[in-house]
């Protein structure tokens, strides 16, 4: 009877019957080498392809010269990217601030997929506000967000409606930080320049709602593998 020898899941070694015994004692000295490049922990086994290449399919020894996935860089393409969208209001018009509004969220690395100056008609501004109706000053914000031009933006990125709120500000300009869009241009809550949305959903629901058909634009920025892993 061949002994066999067992190392950590990995292929058995036979040992060669002639070395079985010798003066009556049985030898433990293998005719071969076990090959330990294949032994593999059982509890350190991957749970899915996507982190190795398993040796036991046909194909696997071409693969092995490849880099495995990293995983931050598999959980950052896995993160959703959002969109949000950002409007100046009037007063941030009138105050030539478009410049200055739009350049905080181009430094922090969003991608910007509509634009447009937009003169706001009563009807889209009640649909936008529409969960405020109930509210007393309902009437006079209808008012000033048709008062003149607004700038609509569509932002895209991973995290954008979240960022883009701390880019914002408090809704009150006085409570907002310094650093803020809001915090460093605004006074009044009546006249607090910028609007961003507060969900994902709402996001997009806002960028239906103020952008047609075909104003938005799908296009890759040159910086994106600077900006993202």
């Amino acid at each position: 009877m061949d002994a066999v020898a067992v190392l950590g899941g990995a292929t058995p070694t036979p040992y060669a019957s002639s070395s079985l015994a010798r003066n009556g004692r049985l030898s433990h000295r293998p005719t071969r080498r076990l090959n330990l490049r294949t032994t593999h922990l059982a509890a350190f086994q991957p749970s899915s392809t996507l982190f190795t290449y398993s040796l036991s399919r046909p194909y696997a020894s071409k693969n092995l010269h490849k880099a495995h996935i990293f995983l931050p860089h598999l959980v950052a393409s896995m993160e959703d990217v959002e969109e949000s969208y950002i409007m100046i209001k009037p007063d941030g018009v009138q105050r030539g601030l478009v410049g200055e509004i739009i350049s905080r969220f181009e430094k922090k690395g969003f991608k910007l997929k509509g634009l447009k100056l937009f003169q706001c008609p009563k009807e889209l501004a009640q649909e936008h506000y529409k969960d405020l109706q109930s509210k007393p000053f309902f009437p006079k914000l209808i008012d000033y967000i048709t008062s003149g031009p607004v700038v609509c933006m569509a932002w895209e990125g991973v995290g954008v409606v979240a960022s883009a709120r701390k880019l914002i500000g408090a809704t009150n300009p006085l409570n907002a930080e310094p650093g803020t869009i809001r915090g460093d241009l605004a006074v009044q809550t009546g006249r607090n320049v910028v609007h961003g949305s507060d969900s994902p959903d709402n996001g997009k629901r806002e960028i239906a709602l103020w952008f047609k058909e075909g104003e938005l634009c799908e296009w890759t920025p040159v910086l994106e593998p600077w900006l993202k892993e």
